[in-house]
C-alpha cells in the first residue's frame, strides 16, 4: 500500500500542516538557511506534518534548496550545502518572512490530500490513482512514508549525529504545474529523511 499525495488546490501561504510552497512554520529565532556555496538564501519547498507519517508523532519536517544558480551549487546532494532539511518540534508556531534577496519561495502554495493506493511500490501508484480518479498523473505530488522509489541508486542518508540510517519521510514530485513547480532537474524527485532519536533531517533529489 502506498500513501499517495495529490494536489488539493491552492493553500494559504501560512497554512499549518503538510503542503508544498508558502512560508515555513518555524521556532522562535530561526534563521533562514543560506547556501554554503553561493551564500544566497535557499528556496522553501515543503513542510510535512510528521503526524501524517506516524500518528502521534509531533513536529514538522521542512525542506529548503538553493535555486539562485540552479545546477551550480550541488543542491541535489544531502551534504554539499546546497539544501537543508529541518525537524521543528511543537514550538514551530511562527511563520518566517524570507530575506529580501535570492529566490526563496515557490510561486504557489499547494494543499495536499492523501489516498492509500494498492500498489507494490510508488512507481506503480500514480497510474493506478489516475485510472481510479480520472485526474492527470501530473497532480500526484509524491508519497508519504513507506519505501522510497529511487530513480537511481539507493542513497538513504545516515544521521550526522548518531551515524544510523535515517527513516524515510516523503518523496516529492516537482508539482502539478510546470510554471510553479519545484526544480528537480526536469522530471526528478526529492527525498526527505529524518532520525527519530536525534531529530535531524536530510534531503536529496535524483533524476
Amino acid at each position: 500500500m502506498v500513501k499517495l499525495m495529490s494536489y488539493a488546490g491552492p493553500a494559504a501561504d501560512d497554512a499549518f500542516g503538510t503542503r508544498t510552497g508558502g512560508v515555513p512554520h518555524v521556532p522562535p529565532g530561526f534563521e533562514w538557511p543560506r547556501c554554503r556555496e553561493c551564500a544566497g538564501p535557499m528556496q522553501f519547498l515543503a513542510q510535512v506534518n510528521l503526524a501524517d507519517v506516524e500518528p502521534g508523532r509531533v513536529g514538522l519536517l521542512s525542506v529548503f534548496m538553493c535555486q539562485n544558480d540552479p545546477g551550480l551549487c550541488d543542491e541535489w546532494d544531502p551534504s554539499a550545502g546546497g539544501n537543508r532539511a529541518f525537524i521543528f518540534l511543537a514550538d514551530a508556531a511562527h511563520t518566517r518572512t524570507p530575506p529580501g534577496d535570492g529566490i526563496t519561495l515557490l510561486d504557489e502554495a499547494c494543499a495536499v490530500e492523501f489516498e492509500d493506493i494498492a500498489a507494490e511500490d510508488y512507481l506503480d501508484a500514480p497510474e493506478r490513482w489516475h485510472q481510479r480518479s480520472g485526474r492527470p498523473v501530473r497532480e500526484v505530488l509524491g508519497q508519504l512514508g513507506g519505501q522510497p522509489a529511487w530513480l537511481q541508486n539507493d542513497e538513504t542518508p545516515t544521521c550526522s549525529s548518531c551515524a544510523e540510517p535515517m527513516a524515510f519521510v516523503v518523496q516529492l514530485e516537482e508539482g502539478h504545474d510546470h510554471r510553479t513547480s519545484i526544480n528537480f532537474g526536469g522530471g526528478g524527485c526529492g527525498y526527505a529523511f529524518y532520525c527519530r532519536a536525534c531529530a535531524t533531517a536530510a534531503f536529496l533529489w535524483q533524476r
